[in-house]
């Protein structure tokens, strides 16, 4: 099935650069923020189509989210993790990394702020001590994709690797996985259900992964190819470059190099909808928390050597998404 254009549009005053992370408000499906190269993180109000507001780093912001309703946390290429206040404006640098920080998450059982960085530390940022730095956890490689699950923490490096980590207790690591994908991972997603996570890599593949470490759970995790052009004999494959999932009906869509947005039921195997291929690469995907909206980011990562100008500008498109595209069948 391929999905069109209806009850789809762009957002005014999009970035200037490359978006790097889209995230919706976690009650309000109105309020989406998003990271960008531009070194600026904009909140807009998508209901009715405004920028709302916007700060500034130093450079490149590679990541963002909320820790509630109205605080942010944000880092990037300038090592600084920073907080910013809806309602007053006002925000502050929290703390920083060696090198810059890759990944950004909040988890709200454990109430904590987790930053990933390129300089193989994982810390931990308490949101209601005015960000107070609680640990900082070696990992063996960079930090390339990270999410919270539940009161877990998957982190994915350089080299393949997934680690698991007990929020509660990181005195150690809780398992020490190899992604069952071949290629450098590019997104990790926990399933809503936090039974396991999806993760993705730059050779047009996803990998259903389970937490539990008994044999009948391991044997149903599985992989599978997707966004891939064939043209005659011809097959180019591209980067999986974000996932998110419908928290309702734990589907979840991808978002390729290819321009386009898949949305599969990933407990039956199922592709249920493709929609209609987008201008450029789909750089960040967010679905609001009620499921009802889809924000996609097109942006041009540079894959083709051969390409170096830009195909279309910067832009962030906001759909409203029916039960036919993501319900499972």
């Amino acid at each position: 099935m391929t999905s069109g254009q209806v009850g789809e549009f762009k957002l005014n005053q999009p970035p200037s650069d490359g978006i790097s992370s889209l995230r919706f408000n976690p009650t309000q499906a109105t309020f989406l923020l998003v990271a960008s190269w531009d070194s600026t993180v904009r909140l807009y109000d998508v209901a009715h189509n405004q920028l709302r507001g916007k700060y500034q780093h130093e450079a490149a912001v590679l990541d963002c989210t909320f820790s509630d309703t109205t605080r942010i946390y944000s880092g990037g290429l300038d090592t600084i993790l920073r907080t910013h206040d809806i309602n007053t404006g006002q925000g502050h640098a929290v703390g920083g990394h060696d090198k810059p920080i890759r990944c950004v998450e909040y988890s709200e059982p454990a109430g904590v702020i987790v930053s990933g960085s390129w300089d193989q530390t994982v810390k931990l940022w308490d949101p209601r001590a005015s960000g107070n730095n609680i640990g900082s956890f070696s990992q063996p490689e960079r930090v390339y994709a990270m999410d919270a699950c539940g009161e877990r923490l998957i982190v994915c490096t350089a080299g393949r690797k997934v680690l698991v980590w007990d929020l509660r207790n990181m005195g150690y690591v809780q398992q020490r996985r190899e992604s069952s994908l071949k290629y450098q991972t590019r997104c990790v997603r926990s399933f809503p259900n936090q039974e396991g996570f999806a993760i993705s890599s730059i050779e047009g593949r996803v990998a259903i992964e389970y937490l539990d470490p008994n044999p009948d759970a391991q044997r149903k995790k599985y992989a599978f190819k997707c966004h891939r052009i064939r043209d005659g004999n011809t097959e180019t494959v591209y980067p999986v470059n974000s996932i998110s999932f419908h928290k309702g009906y734990q589907t979840f869509a991808t978002g390729g190099s290819d321009g386009y947005v898949n949305i599969w039921d990933g407990f039956n195997k199922k592709r249920l909808c493709q929609f209609h291929r987008y201008p450029t690469t789909i750089s960040s995907l967010a679905f609001s928390h009620d499921g009802g909206t889809l924000a996609i980011a097109t942006s041009y990562m540079f894959e083709d050597a051969k390409v170096l100008l830009k195909p279309a500008d910067d832009a962030i498109y906001i759909r409203s998404i029916t039960d036919q595209e993501c319900k499972p069948k």
